[in-house]
């Protein structure tokens, strides 16, 4: 944690349609953020080979050519930290990753990819830190280039969050042709997106309790384009700030009337449209309107933070920042990790004993045998408490299920690359070493890799250490012979007559793959053994 009483923060998003940053300064006595700069980009990174479905080269020149410009500017504040996060165009692209890579590479900047859950869970802490829900359910609907995101939450937690495949940019790219649009498109554009959006929707009316009405908030470009438009109707111009401007549905029904009726060049020259926007704006208008109409939303308030300043809210609750009514989502991960190990009818029993030893060898043998931080002790708790849930598909190979269901699993709080690393490290916790031939693991940089054959291999001993899953080893102590590279697990037992003989056996078969990869040689004793001795 750091002790400063300030620092400055930059938080990038990289849409499918733009790259947005703000640059904060945060008051860590209070706790609160400043927003002192900002910067956007439109460049369209959902751009993609019709063939392929990669990032076209050009999308990316795009996309670099704009992040440096961030990382710049950055640089010229003194931003001591900056945190980046890639949405549905970087998720959906074969190339995806490899983009990530490349920025990482060239520019310096570490982007997290995060799912569609994940985005929406940082899209409502941005919202609640600008906003007063005064304990009434919230829908926040996020409209994007690639999704649209819906969230039902109120002031404590997100009741229900989801991620739909219906965005400006994605759905004027694929269904719309004509210009302006025609009857037919906008018809089945109109059936596509109720269709898409009917599941999550459904979802929300199930998650309210009777009597419940919930306040619409909207977030965005997109959404803060269309109350633009309406504000300069309305009022004859945007008020300054745009935050806790309403605008009803009826309006909304009106300016989509008149903008499928129009050219772009026509759709340009409004107020409060920009030229970019009007390629999209359409689709976009359509998407809210059918959002707002199936949930039966009177009108909709707009909030001026959204992802970025949940990112900014998220790093500020993992760095033990925030106290107050967001403290409840400090602990998202751990609460996400034991809802899907509740799922998958996993033995939390035997799981937390695993994660203990796990963890406990983890903090013993920190700068001894590795220089991992805490970021990484808390993917392999995560991957010892979930390590067994593939069993809930086969016991047999169901390590390999581990991984499946686990990458699967709408694990919130973690990006993707740790949702695949807990994910790989639960694999290997048996049978094959991980190796380059495994396609999710060879796809991973080596930094990655290492960290996953270091954290399995430690996992693998958590794992012998109850074999017989009865909680027969009630603790360890760890000693490091340096001199002869030798390390000694000396093995407390929950009951002093348990030789434990079955433990011993299975740690003596497991420990091969942790001896190779630290270059040390284990011996293990249990304490009976020495007092008896």
């Amino acid at each position: 944690m750091v002790s400063e009483q300030t620092c400055t923060l930059a938080a990038i998003d990289i849409g499918t349609n733009s790259i947005h940053m703000v640059i904060v300064e945060i008051d860590k006595t209070l706790p609160a953020f400043t927003i002192i700069s900002r910067e956007k980009d439109t460049v369209r990174l959902g751009e993609r080979d019709p063939k392929t479905g990669n990032l076209t080269e050009a999308a990316i020149a795009r996309s670099l050519a704009s992040l440096r410009r961030c990382k710049d500017l950055a640089d010229s504040f003194n931003v001591e930290h900056i945190i980046a996060a890639a949405t549905s165009a970087t998720r959906e692209a074969p190339n995806g990753l490899d983009f990530i890579w490349q920025v990482e590479e060239d520019i310096g900047i570490t982007i997290n990819l995060i799912s569609g859950y994940e985005e929406a869970r940082r899209i409502y802490l941005g919202v609640l830190s600008g906003m007063d829900f005064q304990e009434k359910p919230h829908v926040i609907i996020d409209i994007g280039g690639g999704s649209t995101e819906i969230v039902l939450a109120d002031a404590q937690e997100p009741r229900f969050l989801s991620s739909t495949k219906v965005g400006a940019v994605r759905l004027t790219n694929e269904l719309i042709s004509s210009d302006p649009i025609d009857e037919t498109e906008l018809t089945y554009l109109q059936a596509y997106v109720r269709g898409m959006l009917e599941r999550p929707i459904d979802e929300v009316k199930r998650k309210l309790k009777p009597g419940e009405t919930p306040q619409a908030v909207g977030t965005s470009g997109t959404i803060e384009t269309l109350v633009g438009i309406d504000a300069i109707q309305t009022l004859g111009e945007i008020p300054s700030p745009l935050q806790g401007y309403q605008m009803s549905r009826k309006n909304l029904k009106d300016m989509v009337k008149k903008l499928v009726s129009l050219t772009y060049e026509e759709r340009v020259d409004m107020s409060g449209m920009s030229e970019k926007r009007a390629e999209i704006i359409v689709a976009g208008a359509v998407i809210l309107l059918e959002a707002m109409t199936m949930l039966d939303l009177d009108s909709i308030t707009i909030c001026e933070r959204a992802l970025r300043e949940g990112m900014i809210v998220d790093w500020m609750l993992t760095h033990g920042l925030i106290e107050d009514r967001l403290s409840f989502q400090t602990a998202v991960r751990q609460r996400s990790v034991y809802k899907i190990a509740r799922k998958y009818q996993v033995d939390l029993g035997y799981g937390e004993n695993v994660a203990t030893f796990a963890v406990s060898l983890f903090d013993q043998l920190a700068g001894v045998l590795h220089d991992w931080e805490k970021s990484e002790r808390e993917l392999l708790w995560s991957a010892a408490i979930l390590h067994n849930c593939g069993v809930y598909i086969s016991h047999s190979s169901h390590h390999k299920h581990s991984y499946y269901l686990i990458r699967n699993a709408e694990l919130l709080g973690f990006t993707e690359i740790e949702i695949e690393t807990i994910a790989n490290i639960a694999r290997y916790h048996r049978k094959s070493t991980p190796k380059k031939k495994h396609d999710a693991y060879s796809k991973l940089p080596d930094k990655y890799r290492k960290r996953i054959k270091q954290l399995s291999a430690m996992l693998r001993i958590a794992v012998a250490l109850d074999r017989r899953q009865v909680g027969a080893i009630k603790a360890i102590d760890c000693k490091y012979d340096e001199e002869y590279k030798k390390l000694h697990l000396h093995l407390i037992p929950s009951n002093p007559q348990d030789n434990c003989a079955l433990e011993l056996w299975n740690l003596d078969y497991k420990k091969v793959v942790f001896e190779d990869l630290f270059d040390v040689k284990i011996v293990a004793t249990v304490e009976s053994q020495l007092v008896s001795n």
